[in-house]
């Protein structure tokens, strides 16, 4: 798997600084439990994570907003888009379009094959 060499850890001390709206789900790459690294120095999380460079398989796929078939959907990521994968659970992963998102969870088999590279 590839990783972004773009995304480096924070340079500043991470802490709560005030309210911080959150944002709607789908949208940034950002749960309650885990956060992509680019989000570290303006949301906390629990763990931050950085993405795996990998593409969508030969379907286009709709970001569910849950690991559920029938969870409300958010985007849909074109096939063969290059995406960041954040994390795996079960038969799921967590994916992003980037920092700024969108994100959501689709099914691992609709992750094209991961390079050796």
């Amino acid at each position: 798997m590839t990783v972004p060499a773009s995304y480096s850890l924070p340079e500043k001390t991470v802490g709560l600084k005030g309210r911080v709206e959150r944002p709607a789900p789908g949208t940034l790459p950002l749960r309650g439990d885990l956060a992509h690294i680019a989000l570290a120095e303006d949301f906390l999380a629990a763990h931050y994570v950085i993405p795996h460079v990998r593409q969508i398989g030969p379907q286009p796929v709709a970001l569910k907003l849950a690991m559920r078939d029938d969870a409300d959907t958010g985007a849909t990521v074109d096939a063969g888009a290059e995406i960041e994968l954040l994390d795996c659970a079960g038969d799921w992963a967590w994916i992003a379009c980037g920092p700024k998102g969108p994100s959501g969870y689709v099914r691992l088999d609709a992750l094209a094959p991961a390079s050796d590279a």
